[in-house]
């Protein structure tokens, strides 16, 4: 029977014809087999470079993440690039989430900057919600926001007005929305269940906000001072629940508590009856910020004073730090749905001070001088009348008031304001 030997290296038996070691690979002789790595550095680096068949799970950490997003360990979906987005730019900034319900983040944002023709700086804001009943809901709203943002940009470095270029951006991008149903990755009749989305779009420059929107992606006025200013809402939805109030058949908080509130009777789609685009322009006179976005925030706090309650008190100096707190309140209240915001901060411009009429003084005339003697008369030794006081003369101020004399008095102060009136006491409730 051969005799058996051990590895010089790792103490494992080895047979006589073996040449190298079974179990470390060394040599007979204390070598390392031919291309075999240091048995130094390998030991050195074992942990350093783990054998990974894919990406690490985010919920269990197996390397067992599959092309399709999902971990074949522990089923759990991995993030997606779409699932939390932000974008801040200065003047404005944006934040999209896809909440704690939905699969996947059917809503779409963009922020951006320019230059009007004149070198004003303008920035843009457009988000849109996809309706997820439609078919490709996701693509809808980015396709959107694609179309709508370049028209505007387009539009505004052009020098076109405003409004003008809001309803352009619109069309535009209602146009590209409805190409999607006939570009032959969906179902085979386009005009059913067509991709669809709603729509908002802002523009700020030099104080003055353009508005424009299609179904009931909102725009809220925010002040920064909110005792002195009250926040309101901007849009008024295409909605079932907007249509009745519109119409006198229910009052707002019945509308809204019905079932039915919510199905928009506008959108962006090639299904979509007649696209009605609505603008707004107005110049607010406080700073203060616009917020645009989807009902996955609005639902939380549809009211506008209700969801200044949630709106940083720094947010025109921060809009960034003010959208992340508004998503993550609107995932804390539940996340139903996917949530969206830009927050676009406004300064007034500038009011010019009207000149105040004031009463002429001395203080505000030129000093008269002599005027020019005439010519002197001809013949020798004669003089121009007057010329016996040209010694005594002496430049003078015209006779005229002098400030807080009672010719030209200062103006009343104003007066001190009056007390508010105290309230009734109500009457004291009966006693038994």
């Amino acid at each position: 029977m051969p005799q058996q030997t051990e590895c010089p290296s790792c103490a494992e038996s080895m047979d006589p014809d073996d040449a190298f070691c079974n179990r470390c690979g060394a040599a007979r002789d204390g070598g390392s087999a031919p291309g075999a790595m240091p048995a130094s550095w390998a030991a050195a680096h074992a942990e350093a470079v783990p054998a990974q068949r894919g990406p690490v799970c985010v919920h269990c950490g197996q390397p067992s993440v599959a092309p399709d997003g999902y971990c074949e360990a522990c089923g759990g979906a991995q993030p997606r690039p779409r699932d939390h987005m932000e974008k801040a730019l200065a003047g404005v900034a944006g934040v999209s989430d896809r909440g704690v319900r939905h699969h996947r983040n059917e809503d779409s944002f963009t922020v951006a900057a320019t230059s009007l023709p004149g070198g004003e700086p303008v920035v843009v804001a457009v988000v849109c919600d996809g309706v997820s009943s439609s078919d490709r809901p996701d693509e809808a709203s980015e396709t959107a926001v694609d179309a709508a943002s370049e028209s505007l940009l387009t539009s505004l470095e052009a020098g076109r007005d405003h409004e003008d270029a809001m309803r352009r951006a619109i069309a535009d991008a209602a146009k590209a929305v409805a190409d999607l149903a006939a570009d032959g990755t969906g179902p085979t009749r386009p005009e059913v269940n067509a991709p669809a989305c709603t729509y908002v779009s802002a523009i700020a420059a030099g104080g003055r906000v353009t508005i424009g929107w299609v179904g009931d992606t909102r725009a809220y006025w925010i002040p920064d001072d909110r005792a002195a200013a009250e926040p309101f809402r901007l849009t008024q939805d295409d909605s079932w629940a907007a249509r009745m109030v519109e119409a006198g058949l229910m009052g707002e908080a019945e509308a809204y508590a019905d079932p039915r509130a919510h199905a928009i009777t506008g959108w962006l789609g090639a299904d979509a009856d007649e696209v009605v685009p609505h603008t707004l322009e107005f110049t607010p006179h406080v700073p203060g910020v616009l917020l645009i976005c989807t009902d996955g925030l609005w639902n939380y706090a549809e009211a506008a004073t209700d969801l200044a309650y949630f709106v940083r008190p720094d947010a025109r100096a921060e809009p960034l730090a003010a959208a992340q707190t508004l998503v993550k309140f609107a995932v804390a209240a539940g996340g139903h749905d996917n949530i969206t915001v830009a927050v676009l901060p406004i300064d007034p411009p500038p009011v010019a001070i009207e000149e105040v009429e004031q009463t002429p003084t001395a203080l505000d005339l030129p000093i008269i001088s002599r005027p020019a003697a005439p010519a002197a008369p001809a013949g020798p030794g004669a003089r121009a009348e007057g010329d016996e006081d040209d010694e005594d003369y002496e430049p003078t101020l015209p006779d005229l008031p002098v400030i807080g004399s009672p010719a030209a008095p200062l103006p009343p102060a104003p007066p001190a304001p009056a007390a508010p009136p105290v309230p009734p006491r109500p009457p004291h409730p009966p006693t038994a």
